[in-house]
């Protein structure tokens, strides 16, 4: 895979390992049928309790039989399992960074008991609600809301766009609690088989497609007291999105890996005009080019990690990776499918599915437009959203 300037050079063992690790279950597990999986818009389930028995849920946190790597070896094993693909990603992403990590942060030990372990192994599935039919861009007015009944709560509402949903054992919903002074956002673990909950799957998607997505349904759903995390206001749900975008902007280096290494493979051997389309002038241009924006998105990603691990992480700069890398993402899987011409647009390669995958990619945890006045406020403390 593309490494211009060596920076895997630098990593040290366990991130290597696990680096060859998530490499080599994606060559073997993922490539040879995730082209047919995403033309019949399915995800390989069985890869959930793979990935748990390798530890691929959340091992940057530590406790709860959770291995507690590095950063950077998390964001190394971001990158190559979206060089697979963004549906396998974004099922580990979600399940650690959106379900396992709020757990981790705000929950009571015997929340962190009961699910993390499980959730680690791949044995239960969770999935993260917090957009709404009519709330994606500004969550902090959704109309989801609970309000207390007895020892629990009562919650009411809608949530979409939910990976995992259909599958889900649990999902961390998040709504406005009518019963507290200001209604501030809380976190509720909603067992999905409790009464007043469904999930639908959501078909005929476009992207993503190897990718399960659905919608949360709750209508007077009953949550006990035990299963409401320990916080309170927004910032809950944007620091469980904080993480997952560190990951997206990781994984998003390596779909663009994966489209850069299709495209150079495929011009060093197609041949044209009695000789590889990859001597033309026109074909190394795009290469370079290709190999330049991965570079820079990849030395963000790498700095992104240094900073993550001695605790100067801003969400700003987090915004900036996300925003940068997918972009790159999009617009070189889509070069890279142009070298690849009439063949590019078949399931045999797999320029044209990132492609695909980064227009949802692009737009979720946040868009790229949001992410641009996320930036812009923090550079000239003027906000664009008031």
């Amino acid at each position: 895979m593309l490494d211009y300037v060596a920076l895997e050079a630098d990593l040290d063992q366990e991130e290597r390992l696990i680096r060859d690790t998530a490499r080599e279950f994606v060559d073997e597990e993922v490539r040879p049928d995730i082209g047919e999986h995403f033309l019949d818009g399915t995800f390989p389930r069985e890869l959930v309790t793979e990935m748990g028995e390798l530890g691929f849920y959340a091992p940057n946190l530590d406790g709860y039989g959770l291995p507690n790597v590095s950063e950077r070896a998390y964001g190394l094993l971001m990158q190559e399992l979206e060089a697979g693909d963004s549906g396998v990603r974004s099922m580990a992403s979600v399940q650690g960074a959106l379900v396992m990590y709020p757990i981790h942060a705000f929950g009571t030990p015997d929340q962190k008991e009961r699910w993390l372990p499980a959730l680690g192994r791949g044995e239960a599935v969770g999935c993260f609600g917090l957009t709404e039919p009519e709330h994606g861009s500004n969550p902090s007015s959704m109309a989801t809301t609970a309000e207390r009944d007895g020892d629990g709560y009562r919650l009411s509402g809608s949530k979409t766009w939910i990976t995992n949903a259909p599958i889900a054992d649990v999902a961390v919903v998040w709504a406005r609690d009518r019963s507290a002074e200001g209604s501030p956002v809380r976190g509720f673990l909603v067992e999905t088989d409790r009464d007043g909950v469904t999930t639908q799957a959501i078909h005929e998607k476009l992207s993503l497609r190897a990718s399960i997505t659905g919608e949360i349904g709750l209508s007077n759903a009953w949550v006990p007291e035990e299963d409401v995390l320990d916080v309170e206001g927004m910032k809950g749900p944007l620091s469980c999105l904080t993480q997952a975008r560190y990951g997206i902007a990781w994984g998003a280096v390596g779909a663009a890996r994966n489209c850069f290494e299709t495209a150079r493979e495929y011009a060093t051997e197609r041949e044209q005009f009695g000789r590889p389309i990859g001597s033309f002038q026109l074909q190394q241009e795009k290469l370079a080019e290709m190999a330049t924006r991965i570079t820079t998105a990849q030395l963000l990603a790498h700095r992104l990690a240094d900073l993550k691990a001695r605790g100067d992480l801003r969400p700003q700069q987090v915004s900036m990776a996300k925003r940068n890398n997918v972009r790159m993402a999009r617009e070189e899987s889509r070069r890279a499918r142009e070298m690849l011409g009439g063949n590019g647009i078949t399931a045999d390669y797999p320029p044209m599915r990132h492609l695909a995958n980064m227009e949802t990619v692009y737009t979720y945890e946040g868009t790229h437009d949001i992410h641009s006045l996320i930036l812009g406020e923090d550079l000239t403390g003027l906000s664009a959203f008031e």
